[in-house]
């Protein structure tokens, strides 16, 4: 790796270096150190799931008389919600920008920090305002992780990999809302804890499990894609280099040469500008992509399932302390999907798989929209079909967050996380809870299968989109996909 001496009069212009480290990366086989990365940033996800699950069985206790706050189910799962939502939006754009500026390590480890304190906080409610203040500053750490661990994920895992580690790691939010739901059956348990303690409980768990997750997540190392572009390329050569020692000595064989270099111009920052016109001047037909993916899977998701217990107590007389259970097979429905599907995105590609993940999930909604409506589901019958469709939306939804990480130049990668997933989510996960509460709450089952047909024809809409306008990115170097903004030269590897 070389670096020349010279520098130009802009404050944003550190230099120009010449470097393999995207090669040296993506040429890696897959190692203990992967599994680190994976382990330390997925985690997350985890949590998420965790607290929404929490937030979606819990609702019935809340509104009780005796529970501690004086608030309504609707207001759980609608107001409460869309605030959680609100909060996601706002903390992936901040912290998204803060990403790209001052690096992927920094700010999922703030961003995390941010999640724990908001949700202590939760657990301390003495009022609804208070509740929802919280529920609000939890999302916000949430939205900030979303664009801190995707750049980072993208950016450590070698290409070969890319899509389907990205799919699972997304898709172990599945993980933390099963925990979630069977947690929440037995916190509700009023044998095991009085009615004001055990919601309060729930919440606390959630801050264990993220203080361990900080433990982990501190042996996660920067990117080195951002390093080099970032006036950092010593650190960037030294971390690879150390990563290649590693692998080799586990291999006990030397690795390939990496397929050649690039020369970039180092910036210290992007501005709003320039991100914007890379998105939308330069790659127009990806920005459409990216918000029809995000629109469709953000209502499905925050639409429905925010208010799924709701659905099974109002309906099929599903005790409130007994929803759990339900959920915890929708959301294994869920996990599964990324696990069994994640390969095929990297050995099919990605336009057959996020348009067929997302189409099969729209049409096997509309079923189950028109067998509720009239009346032909129990509750476990609606939860078998939920099971299904989740299956497919699951790994649709996730490549939407891998889809946008990996399409758009590396200087803009956080923000575009952000934006997409900002714009999306506001469009369908704010007004989504909020719409599905007054439908749900209004106890008639045509007004919920609406509900249900509106999530379906996004996610429909959505796959159309893709058919046209995903982008063959499986098993290519982010360079390749998307040519940094940055870059002065690129050198293809020797015979």
């Amino acid at each position: 790796m070389t670096a020349d001496s010279s520098r130009t009069s802009a404050p944003t212009i550190t230099g120009t270096v010449t470097t393999a480290v995207p090669a040296r990366l993506d040429r890696l086989p897959w190692s203990r150190w992967h599994w680190m990365i994976v382990i330390g940033l997925g985690t997350v996800w985890i949590l998420d799931g965790l607290e929404v699950t929490i937030v979606g069985n819990v609702a019935g206790r809340l509104a009780e008389e005796g529970s501690g706050l004086d608030i309504t189910a609707a207001q759980v799962t609608g107001v409460a919600a869309a605030l959680y939502v609100a909060g996601a939006c706002s903390g992936a754009l901040f912290f998204g920008w803060l990403t790209d500026r001052y690096g992927r390590k920094k700010l999922f480890m703030v961003t995390l920090a941010v999640y724990l304190g908001a949700t202590a906080m939760t657990a301390l409610s003495f009022d609804s305002w208070w509740f929802f203040l919280f529920r609000f500053l939890t999302g916000f750490g949430i939205g900030g992780e979303y664009a801190a661990i995707n750049s980072a994920i993208d950016e450590l895992i070698p290409a070969l990999y890319r899509g389907r580690v990205d799919l699972i790691i997304n898709g172990s939010y599945w993980l933390g809302a099963i925990g979630g739901a069977l947690l929440s059956v037995v916190m509700l348990d009023t044998d095991l804890f009085p009615q004001n303690l055990g919601w309060r409980l729930s919440f606390a768990l959630g801050v264990v499990l993220g203080l361990v997750i900080l433990l982990v997540r501190r042996h996660v190392p920067e990117s080195p894609r951002w390093q080099f572009i970032h006036g950092e390329e010593e650190r960037a050569e030294e971390l690879v280099a150390s990563v290649e020692h590693r692998i080799e000595e586990e291999r006990g064989e030397a690795l390939p040469p990496p397929a050649g270099e690039i020369t970039v111009r180092q910036r210290k920052s992007i501005g709003f500008g320039l991100i914007a016109r890379t998105v939308f001047r330069r790659y127009p037909r990806r920005a459409v992509l990216g918000l029809s993916l995000f629109i469709g899977q953000a209502f499905l998701y925050n639409a429905v399932t925010f208010g799924f217990g709701a659905v099974l107590s109002t309906f099929f007389d599903v005790p409130t302390g007994h929803t759990g259970y339900y959920f915890a097979v929708i959301a294994a429905g869920n996990l599964l999907g990324p696990l069994l599907l994640g390969k095929l995105f990297d050995t099919l590609g990605r336009r057959i798989m996020i348009s067929s993940t997302y189409l099969l999930s729209g049409l096997l909604l509309f079923g189950t929209a028109w067998l509720f409506e009239r009346g032909s589901l129990t509750a476990t019958t609606v939860t078998a079909c939920w099971c299904v469709v989740l299956f497919f939306a699951s790994a649709g939804a996730s490549s939407a967050y891998l889809t946008v990480s990996e399409v758009f130049p590396m200087e803009t990668r956080a923000m575009a996380i952000a934006f997409f997933y900002a714009l999306g989510t506001a469009a369908g996960g704010i007004s989504g809870p909020l719409i599905f509460a007054d439908l749900t709450e209004s106890g008639v089952a045509a007004d919920t299968a609406l509900a249900f047909r509106i999530g379906a024809a996004l996610m429909c809409a959505a796959g159309l989109v893709a058919v046209f306008l995903a982008v063959k990115a499986e098993r290519r170097s982010l360079e390749d996909v998307a040519e940094p903004l940055s870059v002065a030269e690129r050198t293809p590897a020797g015979p």
